[in-house]
């Protein structure tokens, strides 16, 4: 068994933790929040609600922790809880799937991140047939996602099979034949994972892949594995697979995000939120013991918020890098009582919680506003980050609106940004926008602006650079020549298609030994829904940076629905919505380096805009300045 898995508390810490000892309470949760954060992470691939259902687990298990009558069996019990808040959050998000979400209640939408198997590649710097592995498992049923979790950390050493069949409810037979057929799902993902992998690939399999949009999932993988199996080049590609328990064996489990991990100080202080969730400490001073548990607490030493405190109270529907700025300011300003659904049941071998104390609110009690955004839209602060920038086209007041929108850089479609001054700190990026634009003048602008370039803009249409595959690679030796990080042309649309403009120029540069550093996307959502657009922009970038394994900047995105009858926009709340939503989830996927929203001017025509002058934020600009 790993290190990680000896960690967890054994059967005196948490005797201690029951009987009210505050610092045996925070060691307890501090040692079990690894494990509930690969549970739950994995099993919820990586959704932004991941940190809330770690908080609810540790709710629970602080509320319930006095009526465990086997302290021996504190994991198991542990692993149980874990994977019901799984099964109640599943339950919960099928119920909201059909809720439009508005501006109020955008700290609820699911703003989906990175995969959970993107995560462990990158925080585990897995290489070959590891890395396949995790990537194949995007492929899995749903069913299957929640049985993975808790394989994977038997593989790895932190949990036995016996405590598997716990948690899921069934026998260690029934366990077994499904973890069987799991690996059969999982071995034929790798032969699709490297063979969508391999170049030069198959052209049958290329063929057969024409209408797939990117996106790992079950059917695709049962189409695609019956070309592996049956076809004679992408068959030889798996004939080295190791088996993948080997794999397994002896990986730690993904660490913390450092939001969470950095909050975690030693230092115990009288934990609030853990009297809020039903656990009461004993008052040293006082000759009677407070609620279930007996005399003889030590006393906090008041060091600062506890790891109760922060596990437990930290602002719900904040992804775990978020509240690593935020946390300490919140616990300053309010220690705001945790709000839950409907508790579940009491394990089965605890016995029934102690009584609810009167702080938290019972469901026929209206929530708090801490627990549910309330219908005014919250105070944001004005943030300014590098990552977020704007396109930008010259109006009145344009310098003071760029300055105002606290963008981090912007570009013009061009190599100059005449009429508009750069603020400071903020970065001009420059453009060759077309074939017309590779000039010697031009390239010295763009090689004396900065490091990076941006290239033919939208070549895929012919009201733009609407240039060929062809073309551009015939004059991509000119832009190398700058010095400057390339980006690749950035097309309208079909980024991750097989044979799309963009893959074909891809091809080319690799065969011609062409330099690209970057891939440059446009973006626009035609579904107003904040959620599904989210996810259906989450869903390309992932798709695009799986085919080609490579930084992505998004450089104009917006919900605009282009048809015969011109551009149609959302109202101002909706824009404003997927535009905060879609920051967030931006912001956790590791390889989008930078994106530009489409744009700063908000005129009639263009009503994505951020500013109507150099001073009037929209509803939409608003978002920017607090988006990261």
């Amino acid at each position: 068994m790993s290190s990680a898995g000896r960690a967890l508390p054994d059967a005196g810490l948490v005797v201690a933790a029951r009987q009210g000892d505050q610092r045996a309470l925070d060691d307890v949760v501090a040692a079990s929040l690894p494990l509930v954060y690969n549970i739950v992470g994995r099993a919820l691939r990586g959704h932004a609600d991941v940190d809330d259902v770690v908080q609810e687990t540790l709710v629970r298990v602080i509320r319930y922790l006095p009526a465990l009558n086997d302290p021996a069996a504190y994991r198991s019990w542990l692993v149980a809880i874990a994977i019901r808040q799984v099964r109640d959050w599943e339950q919960r998000r099928r119920l909201a799937l059909n809720r439009d979400a508005g501006l109020d209640a955008i700290h609820n939408v699911p703003d989906p991140a990175s995969d959970f198997a993107g995560m462990t590649i990158l925080r585990l710097g897995l290489t070959d047939q590891r890395r396949e592995v995790a990537e194949a498992t995007r492929w899995l049923d749903p069913d299957d996602q929640e049985l993975l979790s808790l394989w994977w950390l038997e593989e790895t050493g932190e949990i036995t099979r016996a405590e598997v069949a716990d948690a899921l409810g069934l026998s260690p037979g029934h366990v077994a034949v499904r973890i069987h057929r799991m690996k059969e799902q999982i071995q034929s993902a790798r032969g699709v994972v490297r063979a969508l992998g391999a170049r030069p690939g198959c052209p049958d399999l290329r063929a057969v892949s024409g209408e797939w949009d990117g996106t790992p999932s079950p059917l695709w993988r049962k189409r695609l594995a019956r070309h592996v199996r049956d076809c004679a080049f992408c068959g030889r590609l798996g004939s080295t697979l190791l088996p993948i328990d080997r794999l397994l064996a002896g990986l730690p489990m993904l660490p913390l995000p450092a939001g969470l991990s950095a909050h975690f100080p030693s230092a115990a202080a009288p934990p609030a939120a853990a009297q809020a969730a039903g656990y009461h400490p004993p008052d040293p001073t006082a000759g009677h013991t407070a609620g279930p548990t007996p005399p003889g607490g030590v006393p906090s030493d008041g060091g600062g918020p506890s790891i109760v405190d922060l596990a437990v109270n930290r602002p719900r529907g904040l992804v775990p890098s978020l509240a690593a700025g935020v946390a300490a300011a919140v616990l300053a300003i309010t220690m705001a009582v945790v709000i839950l659904p409907e508790d579940p049941p009491a394990p089965s071998w605890a016995a029934p919680p102690p009584a609810t104390p009167t702080a938290v609110a019972s469901p026929s009690v209206a929530p708090s506003p801490s627990a549910r955004p309330s219908s005014k839209a919250p105070v944001v602060p004005v943030v300014s980050s590098a990552r977020k920038g704007v396109g930008v086209w010259n109006f009145a007041g344009a310098s003071q609106a760029l300055a105002n929108s606290k963008a981090g850089w912007y570009y013009t479609w061009g190599t100059q940004h005449p009429g508009i001054s750069t603020p400071r700190g903020v970065t001009f990026v420059p453009m060759i926008r077309s074939a017309e634009n590779v000039t010697a003048t031009e390239l010295a602008r763009a090689r004396a602006a900065g490091p990076d370039l941006l290239t033919f803009n939208e070549p895929d249409m012919p009201e733009q650079a609407n240039m060929t595959v062809e073309q551009a690679l015939d004059l991509w030796p000119q832009l190398m020549a700058t010095g400057s990080r390339l980006g690749s042309p950035a097309v309208a649309w079909g980024g991750p298609d097989p044979q799309g403009w963009l893959d074909r120029f891809m091809t080319g540069a690799q065969a011609r030994g062409h330099r690209v550093d970057f891939i440059t996307l446009h973006w626009f959502g035609a579904d107003f829904t904040t959620s599904t657009a989210v996810d259906q922009l989450r869903r390309y970038l992932q798709a695009v940076h799986q085919r080609y394994r490579k930084p992505i900047w998004l450089t104009e995105f917006a919900l605009i629905r282009f048809d015969s009858g011109g551009a149609q926009f959302p109202g101002q709340e909706q824009q404003a919505a997927f535009l905060t939503a879609a920051a967030t989830m931006l912001s956790q996927l590791s390889y989008v380096q930078r994106y530009a929203w489409f744009g700063l001017p908000a005129t009639d025509k263009d009503r994505s805009g951020l500013f109507s002058n150099g001073t009037e934020a929209t509803v939409v600009g608003r978002a920017f300045q607090a988006a990261r």
